[in-house]
């Protein structure tokens, strides 16, 4: 009889641990949201407030750089914000995740829509590391010169932006992974 106990004890003891550490989990898992939210408003505002004017010969002829003028850099902004809003909404589930352990179907969600959030911010992020890239370097077989010796605030400040959302994307698929280990140690 003493041995059953024994074994019920174990049992709860090792119920309880695991709940402890899912719990752990989800809180883990809602303080990176809130980083990953912050990164990706902070590129999309920095990137969407991102211009710089030149004077050319004249005060009257000026050269100027914005965000909107190349479309990469537009599907950034428009990537990040909503990756942005779905991380702030997606902040609910993951405190329905701290103050209950077994919600297992709306995991599965959370992990879905972020594979599809991850998606979309990383073909944001690269399709504006591309523009940055030429805007850095130039392309010299098609005569595409490099603007960041004259746009050099514009520059500085896009490339900031990129790394704040390339951080963000590293958030992300660290949210997938603590996510899947959350599902994977309840079966």
């Amino acid at each position: 009889m003493k041995s059953g106990q024994a074994e019920i004890m174990e049992t709860s003891k090792g119920i309880q641990k695991s709940g402890l550490m899912s719990r752990r989990i989800a809180i883990l898992e809602f303080i990176l949201r809130i980083v990953a939210f912050f990164n990706t408003i902070g590129s999309a505002i920095l990137m969407g407030t991102t211009h710089e004017t030149l004077p050319f010969f004249t005060q009257f002829i000026r050269f100027q750089a914005e965000y909107n003028d190349l479309p990469a850099l537009s599907f950034f902004v428009v990537a990040n914000a909503v990756v942005s809003g779905y991380l702030i909404l997606s902040l609910t589930l993951a405190f329905v995740h701290i103050v209950k352990s077994k919600t297992q179907s709306t995991r599965v969600l959370l992990i879905v829509l972020d594979v599809v959030m991850l998606g979309l911010l990383t073909a944001g992020a690269s399709s504006a590391a591309a523009i940055v890239y030429l805007a850095h370097n130039g392309n010299n077989k098609t005569n595409w010169f490099a603007i960041c010796q004259q746009f050099n605030s514009f520059c500085e400040r896009i490339s900031g932006s990129l790394i704040g959302s390339f951080i963000a994307v590293v958030l992300l698929i660290l949210l997938i992974l603590l996510s899947a280990i959350a599902l994977s140690r309840r079966h």
